[in-house]
Order: C-alpha cells, then structure tokens, then sequence
C-alpha cells in the first residue's frame, strides 16, 4: 500500500498537535499508547516511527509475542519426548527457545526425532506418513490455535499425532499489563489492538477497554500508515474526552470476526488458568482440550503439567518487565552482549515477534533522536 509523502506528513503534523493539546487534557507530561501485537512492533521499529513521534508521546510494546511467555516446562517437555523416541513437531521460533534443559534445537542436536514445520498441515502430513507417536508443539494467540483447532474437529488429524497446548488468549496478558502500569503510578493511555487476532475473534471483543478502563482504543492493521492512523485516532479521543472502539482495519477485521472459526476452537478447547512464563497463572488465559477431544491431548497422554519452574528466566533477565511493557530491550544488562538473535539467553530474543529481538535487528526507541543528540543536532 503506496501512500502520498504528503498525507504521511499531514498525519504526522497532526498527531504532533493532538499530542501538545492531550498533555494538557491529561495533565501528564507524556501520552502512553501500548499496542499489543508483536507484527506492530516490528512496523513501529522497522519503520522508524518512533522517531517521527514528539516528546509528549510513548510508543510501548505489550505482551504480543506468545513465545516469550511459553513456559519453560512445555520446552523441557518436549525435549525429553524428542530423546524417547517421540517425534516433535514445532515452529522454527519455538524451536529456538530455551527451556531449563536447552532447547529443541540442542535436543536434536543430541539425537533428538525434532522437526521444523511451517504449520499444522504439515505436522498433519508427515504424522500420517511416519505412522508412530508424535506431538505438534502448540503455541500462540487467537491465530494459530484456530489452524489445530479447525481440523481436529473436521477429524483430519491422525491418531498416532497428539498436540501439547500452550496456547494463551490476547486479553488477559493485556489486563495484566494494564494492572502493572498502573502500579507504577502512571498508567496506559490508549490502546492499539491487534489486527491479526482480531480478524479472528473480532472487533467487539476490545469494547471492555474503553468500557471498563476507559481507554481510547483502535484495532489497527499493519502499514506503517495504519498504525499513524491509530495513534491520530486515540489522542483525538484524548482531547475530545472520548473513549471509544475504533475498528481502522475494516478491510480485514469485522466486528464479529471469524465466527465459524472460533466455534470450532471453543468446541475442542475449554478456557483455563494458565502460565505466563515470568508472569505468572492469569485468570482465563489458556486453552486446553475437552473431554471429547482427549485424545489428541498431549497432556494427558504423556502426564505433562505446564508450571512455573527454577531457571525459567537468566538471573537478571527483564523479559518479564518487558513483555508487560513496563521496561525496555535496553533495561535489561543482556540485551546485545551475551543475548542476540543468534545466540538467545531470553525468550524475547528468540521469536520474531519479540520486542528483544525486534529491537537488536532494526534499533530501538528513540534511535534517532539520540543520535542526533549525540550528534548535537537539534
């Protein structure tokens, strides 16, 4: 999506003069806007838009990134299934990630049956194929849970292919990282919700931030130009003594969302208290297999329980401050010296997704300005 110079710098323009008359409304020295996505942050770094944002606005990175909390235990897990003879399907982030054991890339290392799939359909493909035991690693938000979710109640799957859930639902994390702003005496402003697990739960699903926080909030898709739009959008808000649900990726995100793709999840899938690695349980934030459905339940097949576990996190590792947005890469003292995208110690640096490693390949917050500040450019 091409959009004219000119109408990227009228938006600029104004977000610049929403933000001065929003202070005032506010009464704060800075507007803080976290979106929740780690596709956002990768637009918001990779495009440098922090650089283009004034001095009264805040640009954070909540717990968007489901890798960076998949607890410890579920990868130790599967490392010993790897060793026993299971074979163990998983993503080529997940299969980066650290457990208190290595990971699954030292597992097969050692002689561990661990495979890199794209997706579930290709775990699907080659269990039908190989015909013994093996476990699909399943981690992620709204958005991949549907890709198991769908053909195991189209009874497409295998018997000889069982899944270890780790999925986690968007809206606890995020509650839980609106409480721990609060707690640091200067709470959130607005708030960016994600396009991709919108487009699958919806729209409407965000109307409790406004309703229930107060909190302007926009579903925004994944341009650069999008994501302006959205912080335009809720510092408006701001200054007109609004809160409201904005939905700015109409082309992909409808209010009610994927309403049969989500029936089908809650028809495999009972809601449940889970763990957060370095968070801890939330209320309502995982995802585990009905009775009915049991038989493709790794869990229960192999006696695996997802818990907190010693060592989850290197001793000073801020992963957990910065999934919940309340500290940044640069706050944590591994962050770039024994911690890279090529040598990952956190779970923030392994995926994608994560703000850690989003920040090592295209530069954090502020870079610009801070070289220009060193620079002694004004």
């Amino acid at each position: 999506m091409t959009i004219p110079q000119e109408l990227v710098q009228k938006t600029v323009e104004a977000i610049r003069g929403l933000a001065k008359e929003a202070v005032k409304k506010k009464n704060k020295e800075v507007i803080k806007i976290m979106h929740v996505c780690g596709t956002h942050e990768h637009t918001v770094t990779h495009n440098g838009l922090r650089s283009l944002m004034p001095p009264e606005v805040e640009l954070i990175a909540g717990p968007g990134c489901p890798v960076c909390v998949t607890p410890a235990a579920a990868v130790d897990a599967l490392i010993d299934l790897s060793l026993s003879g299971v074979r163990v399907y998983a993503y080529g982030d997940v299969y980066k990630l650290p457990g208190t054991k290595g990971s699954l890339a030292v597992a097969k290392a050692r002689g561990g049956d661990v495979k890199v799939v794209y997706g579930f359909l290709d775990a699907i493909r080659d269990a039908k194929q190989y015909g013994k035991e093996a476990v699909f690693f399943g981690v992620g938000f709204e958005t991949t849970v549907v890709t198991v979710a769908g053909p195991i109640y189209d009874g497409r799957v295998p018997k000889n292919l069982k899944v270890l859930s780790a999925y986690l639902l968007t809206a606890p994390g995020l509650k839980r990282a609106i409480e721990a702003h609060e707690a640091t005496g200067i709470p959130l402003d607005g708030i960016i919700a994600p396009g991709h697990v919108s487009s699958v739960i919806g729209a409407n699903a965000w109307k409790y931030l406004p309703e229930e926080f107060g909190f302007p909030t926009v579903v925004a898709g994944f341009e650069a130009y999008d994501y302006l739009l959205a912080v335009a959008e809720i510092l408006r808000q701001i200054v007109r003594g609004e809160a409201k649900l904005v939905n700015e990726y109409s082309r992909v995100v409808r209010p009610e969302g994927n309403v049969t793709a989500w029936r089908k999840v809650m028809e495999v899938f009972d809601v449940v208290d889970a763990y957060w690695r370095g968070i801890g349980v939330l209320p309502e934030s995982g995802l585990a297999f009905k009775e009915k459905y049991k038989d493709y339940d790794a869990a229960a097949e192999y006696g695996i329980e997802i818990k907190p576990t010693e060592r989850e996190l290197p001793p000073g590792c801020k992963c957990a401050e910065i999934n919940l947005g309340i500290a940044k890469p640069t706050d944590c003292p591994y962050f770039k010296t024994r911690c890279t995208p090529t040598t990952p110690i956190g779970p923030c640096m392994v995926s994608d997704e994560g703000t850690c490693s989003i920040w090592a390949r295209f530069g954090g917050g502020g870079l610009v300005e801070e070289l220009a500040r060193l620079a002694g450019i004004e």
